[in-house]
């Protein structure tokens, strides 16, 4: 289950974060990426201030993994760029080859560089049991000299195994899945697409070798989501059953691939709602809802199995 987005600086590190974190590992969950962002201004900005406000402070993301981990959970560490002026991270982009006094992906690498390297020497300190260097940055993907170069320089500094979370539909299009250790994606996919994307996905974790699972994947518990799971904007009412049929569909058909290593779930806050609201809570997060009892079911038949 991902843990604490975005990441607001003072919102981690306080009795409700822990409160929050405590009672999802209550329920099964046994691995946690704790993900949290650094904004550049515009989806064209090669400054990412990941030492400012909005994003948390290290002694925040250390207080979460030593949080996380005195309660038995494994931790992928998640730092993720986001655009302040809510353009979706996939968008940033600039020319394919580096011009003159245009913003060019060499800058905007070696700030991203630094961010994910100053985050590596934080997972390494701590013991993190992965680190995540990227999430769904589609026009960024087709860099591959520049991720190869983050990667060796992540190694420089972090003995872990790193991931790349390429977004939905992109798992057979990404080049240098040699490079990290275990692919994952975000599988927001419909409700009657799973089987087809797993056969789609499916060569391409048998090609690499690597050891796969779903960084990112769950379904608001709103009327119409099971349809559109990527959509946090959809219109609809709460509904707790929605977003249980979706786990049922996404779990059976991902329980039925062994190459499937696990779901990291979308998602759990640092500022839990209460249990008697959950009813109204129309987000992604299960708790004190029907999915959370599935899930927590699953998650334990599925340690059962693992032994």
């Amino acid at each position: 289950m991902t843990w604490g987005w975005v990441g607001t600086r003072g919102t981690w590190a306080t009795p409700a974060a822990a409160d929050s974190m405590r009672l999802m590992a209550d329920h099964g969950v046994n691995w946690t990426a704790l993900a949290y962002a650094a904004e550049q201004a515009t989806a064209f900005s090669t400054d990412i201030p990941f030492g400012s406000e909005p994003t948390v402070t290290d002694d925040e993301i250390v207080w979460a993994i030593r949080e996380a981990h005195s309660l038995g959970m494994k931790v992928c560490l998640k730092p993720v760029v986001n655009v302040a002026d809510g353009t979706w991270r996939a968008f940033i982009g600039f020319f394919d080859w580096d011009v003159p006094n245009e913003p060019s992906w060499t800058q905007w690498f070696a700030s991203y560089s630094r961010f994910i390297v100053h985050a590596a020497r934080i997972a390494e300190a701590e013991g993190c049991e992965m680190l995540c260097i990227g999430c769904e940055m589609v026009r960024a993907d087709g860099q591959e000299a520049h991720w190869r170069a983050l990667v060796a320089q992540v190694r420089e500094v972090y003995s872990g195994p790193i991931t790349y979370n390429c977004d939905k539909y992109q798992e057979d299009r990404v080049t240098w899945w040699d490079a990290v250790d275990v692919i994952s994606s975000s599988g927001y996919y419909p409700i009657d697409q799973w089987e087809q994307q797993l056969d789609r996905i499916a060569p391409v974790v048998e090609a690499s070798g690597k050891p796969f699972f779903f960084m990112e994947a769950g379904c608001p518990s709103r009327e119409g989501s099971p349809a559109l799971p990527n959509d946090w904007n959809l219109a609809g009412a709460p509904s707790g059953d929605e977003q249980l049929r979706y786990y049922e569909e996404m779990f059976r058909a991902c329980r039925s691939r062994d190459w499937v290593g696990g779901l990291m779930l979308w998602d759990w806050p640092a500022a839990l709602y209460q249990p008697d609201a959950a009813v109204d809570n129309d987000d992604y997060c299960p708790y004190g809802k029907p999915a959370a009892l599935y899930m927590t079911a699953q998650y334990a038949a599925w340690k059962d199995e693992a032994r």
